[in-house]
């Protein structure tokens, strides 16, 4: 009781203090300084998270107020607004309910957003709210629907496509990744009579030829809020496909930080050989899972008609591959065949046609040194009992060969970048808990900038020696398997109980999950393996991670396994999104230096380093000296510098974003935005009735704890 009547003092307060600081009859007011920082609401619903988590992952700076909290600060007039520099200022420039009256948020504190919000013109989102007169719509009863949509096609409708959705080109699928799990709960209805209310998406109403409403935009009162009527969370593709317009749409288009939906691929052991998997045995011969003199090795090799499809297939896809490459593959061949190797001449003909990194002339383990007379190998030791580690010197002989390999065979290579075969040298558990020591060293030697790693074991982008780290996704189509029931045979193996005639593996390995029963070895890679490896892989895509994806020259050859996964993801990617927002391919470097640049302004935002704000059609952002600006703005924007201005970021989802840095003898980015871009003309009025408490939403399991795709390793 006392904390709501110190709220209700205080906002009463507020807008004394508000009025008493109100220009005189016939002065015009100054135009107010907005804030670029989001105001999140957290009930700890998985809702608000997701939005929350978009944010994080964009480099969006926003506060968050924890409902739930009894040390939280009073959201009033004084917490959301006041003065600087005599120009009135809001703090926030959008922002994020749980609902529209979220139970934990007292009355004065739901009045005060609502003042705040119509004298400045900010948006608010109801992240999940029920649907009711109280937010535009007619109560699921009168027509609509209320329950699951797992497996459900949504779609945007026209004004979304105009609007703030305008990337996608129209269907919104929800995932049903288990039939025993419910996904996705939603309050689907029609606008209420008489509301100002428009449909961004709608799905179809059970037994009808209508659609209902699950996101759309409510204005009331000088008030504009995004009503969302069912619930996710951030892992769901149908989140992730909304994701960027329910940013667009609270930001109005102008924001702090960016994202965009990448995908690379990475193929590695091109010109070299892969084992193969042995379906009797149930390991490789030829690597350090068989143990030594067990069967024989029988490598898969790339031919040169599967080198002209690769060339062709990326021709019709668009889509560039990286040749992560072994010269020394290719001298080995022609030894042993007659000295001519009609695949290194067809993949150097097309050389062209991608892009090639460095993987070191033989693919030796540059790691510690070896010892695989069992299973598992171990590190070898120095008499003293120390690790025996590769010598620097054999890690530069290994770069600097297949360097010049590249140089001889004319291949456009980039000097800076490197994969070491299996990430070797790196640090990798149980065996080598530590990089190896020589490691660093040698990439100084070599000046190598940007160092390929396992994104399984070593998520987190870091420094080697000179170098950074850049994270590679292993997609789960194996090395060694060139054949589909190659594969579906060692899937089975690792995913499958011990009663079911496999290792028994997932039955006690973390953060892995068994198959109910092995896959059929015809079908089990079209109906299971590919649908699975593609959500994920497209999973990566949409959650504007940049990091690469990795496979073997193995999956390009015989049944050319690789191809359908990379097909679905690509295809799948395409039928969802605009022409405006295509894949964003990048190479290793600039991946690279992307995830440095996010390191660094994300430090800055969360140290409070960062301002940013805008007023009319001016931005200004200052961070600390070094530190690159990551923003979205409307296409046409301009960056402001001593002299003249210059053009601001790249198009990208009918937005210009990008890094950007001071100019000469500048110590803050200043943009200006088209004159079309102002947001409407926010005004002082008495706020709007409250609504009565939401009734209580249904939150299924799926929507708190993600679902899994299926077995994971």
């Amino acid at each position: 009781m006392r904390r709501t009547v110190r709220t209700a003092a205080l906002s009463t307060a507020g807008a004394l203090l508000l009025a008493l600081a109100a220009p005189a009859a016939g002065a015009v007011a100054p135009a107010p300084r907005i804030d670029l920082k989001v105001l999140v609401v957290d009930d700890g619903g998985p809702a608000v998270a997701a939005i929350a988590a978009e944010l994080e992952g964009a480099g969006t700076p926003y506060t968050v107020v924890d409902i739930s909290r009894a040390d939280r600060p009073v959201i009033d007039a004084t917490f959301l607004a006041d003065t600087v520099d005599g120009r009135p200022r809001a703090k926030f420039q959008a922002v994020v309910l749980p609902s529209d009256s979220p139970a934990g948020m007292h009355s004065a504190e739901l009045a005060a957003l609502a003042s705040y919000e119509q004298r400045f013109a900010i948006p608010q989102v109801d992240a999940y709210t029920y649907a009711r007169p109280e937010v535009g719509l007619d109560y699921p009863v009168n027509g609509g629907y209320s329950g699951s949509l797992d497996g459900a096609q949504a779609a945007v409708t026209a004004a979304g496509k105009a609007g703030p959705f305008g990337y996608l080109d129209g269907p919104v699928p929800f995932e049903d990744n288990s039939p025993t799990v419910g996904e996705s709960y939603a309050y689907v209805a029609r606008p209420a009579a008489g509301a100002d209310f428009t449909s961004y998406v709608d799905a179809p109403l059970p037994g009808s030829q209508e659609r209902g409403s699950i996101v759309g935009e409510y204005r009331h009162d000088g008030r504009r809020e995004l009503v969302v009527t069912f619930v996710y969370n951030q892992h769901q593709q149908q989140f992730r496909l909304l994701a960027r317009g329910i940013v667009n749409w609270m930001t109005q288009g102008v924001r702090i930080g960016a994202a965009r939906n990448y995908f690379a691929v990475h193929v590695d052991d091109v010109f070299g050989a892969d084992d193969r998997w042995d379906t009797v045995l149930n390991c490789t011969p030829g690597d350090v899972d068989c143990t030594p003199g067990q069967g024989e090795p029988d490598p898969i090799r790339m031919t040169a008609a599967d080198a002209q499809h690769a060339a062709q297939w990326s021709t019709d896809k668009g889509f560039t591959l990286d040749m992560v490459f072994n010269g020394g593959g290719s001298e080995l061949f022609k030894e042993e065949n007659g000295g001519n190797d009609a695949l290194a001449q067809q993949l150097t003909a097309d050389k062209n046609s991608y892009r090639w990194v460095n993987h070191t002339y033989n693919h030796p383990f540059l790691g510690c040194v070896q010892d695989v007379s069992a299973v598992p190998w171990t590190c070898a030791k120095n008499t003293d009992g120390s690790t025996k580690y590769v010598t620097r010197a054999e890690i530069s002989a290994q770069i600097g060969e297949n360097r010049a390999w590249a140089q001889r065979a004319g291949l456009p290579l980039q000097n800076d970048e490197l994969v070491t075969g299996e990430h070797s040298g790196l640090r990798i558990l149980p065996q080598q808990p530590d990089d190896n020591p020589h490691l660093g060293p040698a990439l100084t030697d070599n000046s190598v900038g940007w160092l390929g790693s396992d994104n399984s074991r070593d998520r987190a982008q870091r420094r080697v020696g000179p170098a950074l780290t850049v994270p590679r996704f292993p997609m789960n189509v194996f090395y060694n398997a060139g054949r589909t029931t190659e594969q579906i045979d060692e899937y089975n193996w690792i995913y499958t109980r011990a009663a079911d005639g496999g290792s028994g593996i997932c039955e006690t390995a973390a953060n892995s999950t068994c198959l109910a029963e092995p896959l059929d070895t015809v079908t089990g890679y079209t109906d299971y393996v590919v649908p699975l490896e593609a959500r994920i892989g497209l999973g990566h895509a949409l959650a504007n991670d940049p990091r690469p994806h990795f496979i073997h020259q193995s999956n390009l050859a015989e049944d050319r396994i690789a191809y359908p996964v990379l097909n679905r993801i690509i295809d799948d990617y395409r039928a969802l999104y605009a022409d405006n927002t295509p894949l964003v391919n990048l190479r290793q470097r600039d991946i690279g230096a992307e995830l440095r640049d996010r390191a660094a302004w994300n430090t800055a935002v969360k140290a409070g380093r960062v301002t940013a704000y805008r007023i009319g059609d001016a931005v200004t952002v200052q961070a600390p000296s070094g530190v690159r600006v990551t923003a979205t703005m409307p296409a046409g924007t301009r960056q402001n510098l001593l002299l003249g201005t210059a053009g601001f970021g790249t198009a990208y989802a009918g937005s210009a974003s990008g890094w950007v840095t001071p100019g000469l003898l500048q110590d803050r980015v200043t943009l200006a935005l088209p004159a079309a871009s102002a947001p409407a003309a926010g005004r002082t009025a008495q706020a709007a009735p409250l609504s009565p408490v939401t009734p209580r939403l249904t939150v299924p399991t799926g929507a708190r704890k993600r679902v899994p795709y299926g077995v994971t390793g």
